[in-house]
């Protein structure tokens, strides 16, 4: 198994909303990868800029970010002949590792613009070292820069940032750096959803239990679906639906919360997040992970201060 350290640059409409292509509002302009074995030793890397076909002019602020334009440009290659030979460099059996969440799914957005198969027929298990930094060296939330992150750890800056290949470099100069252990808390790419129960999703980490759904045709659908609000502990072996302590709530209309009670090993706090498909359809993140008896308190008075405005409105 080897994995495959990626770094895309994108292009977009210059000239606003109205000239941009609903199908592809990023097209990829750049490509960089480095390619490390499980022992992370660096095996080859892949260079290759894309001569684009939607947008003939550079944004100028991603003209100003990369230091590209379009003469530049008009010297790459074709995506899907790129695509082609960047999967055949990648080979098989790999893991991809990106900085942050986009990556993944962009280039299958392109992909699927050009006619191309995506990636994978489910959702994609990779690294997200932006997140794996935060998780082993700062609070598990934040998000920081790749410049930054290089910093923290105290490594050379050799070549500047900011292109397809440099950050892929300093991405892998980092995911090396890490603790194997850190590598335990992957990632998924979602542009593929599970298309039947079978294929949901559901893992265990170290601190919290994620479940990825399948598609529903709105929100009203998935919010009565029994799967979605389940609270099973996943920390039982028999894995049974909990009491509910604090019922599911939202304060926005996108998040859900509720805090169940397993005898075993106390409350614990689900969280759904409500996402839009490309097929106008929705799916559901759920997370849930344990919490403080103080944390149950301070999330069940903010379930009940949110009743207090109804109930004077009741009265008027």
């Amino acid at each position: 198994m080897n994995y495959i350290v990626l770094d895309l640059e994108w292009n977009q409409s210059h000239t606003g909303n109205h000239a941009e292509v609903k199908e592809l509002p990023f097209e990829i302009i750049d490509l960089g990868a480095i390619k490390l074995n499980q022992e992370m030793h660096m095996l080859d890397e892949f260079n290759q800029l894309i001569r684009p076909s939607v947008y003939d002019k550079m944004h100028h602020v991603t003209s100003k970010i990369i230091h590209l334009h379009m003469k530049d440009l008009m010297k790459g290659h074709p995506f899907e002949q790129v695509m082609r030979a960047f999967l055949d460099w990648c080979g098989n059996d790999i893991v991809f590792c990106t900085w942050g969440s986009m990556d993944l799914v962009e280039i299958q957005r392109n992909m699927s613009y050009y006619g191309m198969n995506p990636l994978s027929d489910r959702p994609i298990r990779y690294l997200d070292v932006q997140k794996l930094f935060s998780i082993a060296y700062e609070d598990r939330k934040s998000q920081r820069s790749l410049e930054y992150a290089i910093d923290y750890l105290s490594l050379p800056k050799d070549i500047p940032f900011h292109r397809a290949f440099s950050d892929a470099y300093y991405t892998a100069k980092i995911l090396t750096a890490m603790e194997p252990a850190v590598l335990k808390n992957y990632s998924y790419d979602t542009y593929i959803l599970p298309k039947n129960r079978a294929e949901e999703i559901h893992v265990d980490f170290d601190t919290y239990h994620k479940y990825i759904s399948v598609e529903f045709a709105d929100k009203s659908a998935a919010l009565t679906d029994r799967e979605v609000l389940s609270t099973r502990c996943y920390l039982c072996a028999g894995k049974k639906n909990l009491k509910r302590k604090v019922r599911w709530f939202s304060n926005n209309g996108k998040h859900y919360y509720c805090v169940s009670l397993c005898p075993i090993h106390g409350y614990m706090k689900s969280k759904i997040r409500i996402k839009k498909t490309q097929t106008n359809g929705v799916y559901v993140i759920k997370t849930s992970k344990f919490i403080s008896e103080e944390d149950f308190i301070e999330i069940q008075s903010k379930k009940d201060s949110m009743k207090k405005p109804r109930r004077h409105k009741k009265k008027k």
